[in-house]
């Protein structure tokens, strides 16, 4: 996964809960939500080192025939996971999908990463609109690393976690 896709895959991992999501800011227009809906965000992604200078070392590429370098870097990604409810009897229904929301992502999450801190606060009015607002966020474990030809020259990066939660 990419840090392109996390954010799709973490917003996958919820819906196969159970739970409505989709990505901040989608591009089209906000689409009028019937029960609680998670808001899928980035908000911050830290690396470290993972190895000497980056290198992981070397893989055999059955498909491709050849061996091929890894290089990465561990990675820290901080989710938010907003969960939205129109009001003003949603409360009860966002912390149900909370509870939703934390089984999951101690159960499983998404592929390829660990969980390793989760935090809700507390119920409010979104200003602006109609909706209930419940502020999450998800803060998350997992390998962002490169593969390079025998040539040196990167391939792909990839996101990759530790194993499952």
């Amino acid at each position: 996964m990419t840090l392109d896709t996390v954010r799709e895959r973490m917003a996958e991992c919820l819906r196969k809960a159970g739970v409505e999501a989709v990505c901040a800011w989608p591009g089209g227009a906000r689409r009028r939500v019937q029960g609680p809906v998670a808001a899928v965000s980035l908000r911050s992604c830290q690396g470290g080192p993972g190895g000497f200078r980056d290198y992981l070392g070397e893989r055999y590429n059955q498909e491709r025939g050849c061996w091929e370098e890894l290089y990465g870097r561990k990675v820290r990604l901080v989710f938010g996971l907003d969960l939205y409810a129109p009001g003003p009897d949603g409360a009860p229904a966002l912390r149900t999908a909370f509870d939703v929301v934390a089984g999951a992502l101690q159960r499983e999450g998404p592929e390829g990463l660990k969980l390793l801190e989760l935090s809700c606060g507390e119920v409010e009015d979104d200003p602006g609109t109609d909706l209930l607002r419940c502020p999450a966020e998800a803060v998350c474990e997992g390998w962002l690393y490169a593969v390079a030809d025998e040539a040196g020259a990167f391939l792909d990066f990839i996101v990759r976690g530790d194993g499952k939660v």
